[in-house]
């Protein structure tokens, strides 16, 4: 039993079950017992591993976009470099080593990072000396200037609600209690405005998530760019619409149940790229695989180059990385990307107008 446990089930028998939203906002998030404001949850020793963890080369692509996209635009003279859930802050340090030689970049850029977790915070300030850089809590508070933003697996990780198909309307997933334990249960068959959309495309019992934060969040980033300028580049495991359960629950690199341990344990669920992408103002690319992008923007050259250094078990774990990345068994197909930009400004490189 964790401490959370103990305090949702309190929770539970005073007001009643809660939707898999709440749930998820207090795992990841609660101040004292939540998953994120406790620990470092990444690495061999965490309890899962991102792309920029894998090889430097993910940063140093990213990066390199963001400055060409900077570029496309005019080179505005000052704007907001910004991360949402940076994690170990390796992804931002690769990023601005590849972008140090672009004339005008690091003059110009203001290093915001959106992070919940003191934990990271620090983690992310050591990586990223010699840079200053402002924390915020939320993406309300960065400035009003042209906006250059990177979510890599960011958005997986924002609470969604989860609905079962009924006849004719739907069923919200809730967790209840059962003889002292978390449990699944659903609410009464009621309609909701959200998925009148998704009637068509589903059959009864099949599951539906929403993901209601993700979709504001896209709104706001979209009128941002679309009125100040700059680009959004989301990164994330997922498709264009939300068929299925896909909540999950990883503790040491391997998935467990996501009710048997709450707030020792990450949670996450695909994103829906669609929703993102209708819910903006500003242009959305058409949906990518992650290994077609980084393959467009060059990453093989750049393993080869770093390649041609190696030798040994040091050009085995290159090459493994290289082919984790892009290949379409491992990362490739099953992360995609999205971008935002300006409807005036010319496409983003590596990505099509949808």
């Amino acid at each position: 039993m964790t401490a959370l446990h103990g305090a949702l089930v309190a929770r539970i028998a005073r007001t009643g079950p809660i939707s898999v939203a709440d749930y998820m906002t207090e795992c990841l998030l609660h101040p004292t017992h939540g998953y994120y404001t406790t620990r470092d949850p990444l690495g061999a020793a965490g309890d899962f591993t991102t792309a920029p963890e894998i090889s430097q080369m993910f940063g140093e692509m990213i990066g390199l976009w963001l400055a060409q996209v900077w570029m496309d635009q005019g080179a505005p003279e000052e704007f907001a470099l910004v991360e949402l859930g940076p994690g170990r802050g390796t992804l931002m340090a690769d990023a601005l080593r590849a972008t140090a030689r672009v004339p005008g970049f690091h003059a110009g850029l203001r290093l915001h990072l959106v992070e919940a977790s003191p934990a990271l915070r620090a983690r992310q300030e050591a990586a990223l000396q010699g840079h200053e850089v402002t924390f915020h809590d939320h993406p309300a508070s960065l400035p009003d200037l042209p906006t250059y933003l990177i979510a890599n697996e960011f958005f997986d990780a924002l609470p969604i609600r989860q609905f079962q198909r009924a006849k004719t309307g739907w069923h919200e997933r809730m967790i209840g209690v059962v003889d002292g334990q978390l449990a699944w249960g659903l609410a009464p068959e009621a309609p909701v405005e959200a998925l009148a959309d998704r009637v068509a495309d589903t059959h009864e019992g099949q599951v539906v998530e929403w993901n209601a934060s993700a979709q504001a969040l896209a709104a706001d980033f979209g009128n941002r760019i679309e009125a100040l300028g700059g680009a959004a580049l989301i990164l994330d495991y997922g498709d264009e619409v939300s068929i299925g359960d896909t909540l999950q629950a990883v503790r040491g690199h391997a998935p467990v149940d996501a009710l048997a341990s709450p707030g020792a344990t990450d949670l996450t669920a695909h994103v829906a790229f669609g929703p993102l992408a209708s819910a903006s103002r500003a242009r959305a690319s058409r949906l990518t695989p992650q290994g077609v992008f980084l393959e467009r923007l060059g990453i093989t050259a750049r393993a080869e180059a770093l390649a041609a250094k190696l030798q040994g078990a040091a050009l085995d774990s290159h090459i493994a990385a290289h082919r984790r990345l892009t290949h379409p068994s491992e990362m490739g197909t099953l992360f995609k990307v999205l971008a935002l930009t300006p409807t005036h400004c010319p496409a983003p490189p590596g990505l099509e107008p949808a």
